[in-house]
């Protein structure tokens, strides 16, 4: 089973790891997103990077360490 887990505004990674830990999951993959704005510049429309969005996806954990992926 799998979810994705996005690291909060007022949150460390840290904390989304303990959180993801707190509901059975373990993670296997981060993905960062650049988040954009849009400013005007000289008349013109352009996008420049404001921030990014950090998901981590997790698996859920087994209690068994000899089945993998449960």
């Amino acid at each position: 089973m799998k979810k994705q887990f996005e690291v909060l505004e007022n949150e460390t990674i840290a904390d989304c790891l303990a959180r993801m830990e707190k509901e059975g999951f373990r993670p296997v993959r981060r993905i960062e997103k650049p988040v954009f704005r849009e400013v005007k510049k000289n008349g013109r429309k352009e996008y420049e990077s404001a921030t990014r969005k950090i998901v981590f996806e997790g698996r859920k954990s087994s209690s068994d360490p000899n089945i993998p992926g449960l």
